[in-house]
């Protein structure tokens, strides 16, 4: 049987926004959708996993999945000919969806069914906790920007955007590193799925 994967999709709103004026800070917005699985075996819940799960590419489907955007509010002024960024106020909204039983499991079951979930909350929750640190490290890598320019601080509005993509990039190395440990032969979700699944 193939082991289904457990997925992390992003998008990168910074899709900067530029503003005279803005509200202070960051916000983080968090939801959490679920799908329906039946069975009443380990592996029939992964099957109706692999069958039923959010769509991972074209063919495919993941166990659970992190999604979320970015976007970034920035707010510039510009005085004797420098422009500063004034504000930078950025928004995570993050989308957890996890498989859940629609109906009781045995004890047995369901005691391997707790097991596994808490193991695949904890992965996509790792996913959460990284693109939060992307949000802090785009603050530093912006805050403080200032540069002589035009009127209407077209160089200062590239180089935010510059910056806030390369954090971007970096930060998308790490959710994919962490998902190739985690999905590598003899990893943790193998060793989850395994444990679901046995007699």
């Amino acid at each position: 049987m193939r082991v289904p994967v457990l997925a992390c999709l992003a998008t990168i709103g910074a899709l900067c926004s530029f503003s005279p004026a803005a509200s202070a800070g960051t916000k983080l917005l968090v939801k959490t959708r679920t799908y329906e699985i039946s069975g009443t075996t380990g592996a029939a819940l992964v099957e109706a996993m692999d069958r039923n799960g959010p769509k991972h590419g074209f063919m495919t489907r993941a166990i659970a999945d992190t999604a979320y955007t970015v976007n970034w509010d920035l707010a510039m002024s510009r005085t004797d000919g420098v422009c500063h960024l004034r504000q930078a106020d950025g928004v995570l909204d993050l989308t957890y969806t996890y498989p859940r039983l629609a109906q009781p499991a045995n004890a047995r079951l369901e005691r391997r069914w707790q097991r596994f979930f808490a193991g695949v909350r904890g992965h996509e929750e790792t996913h959460g906790r990284i693109a939060r640190s992307m949000m802090k490290a785009t603050e530093r890598s912006i805050r403080g920007l200032k540069r002589a320019d035009n009127w209407f601080c077209t160089g200062t509005r590239q180089e935010a955007r510059r910056r806030i993509n390369a954090v971007y990039v970096e930060y998308e190395a790490k959710q994919k590193a962490f998902d190739a440990r985690e999905h590598r032969n003899g990893g943790h979700v193998e060793h989850l799925v395994d444990a679901l699944i046995k007699p």
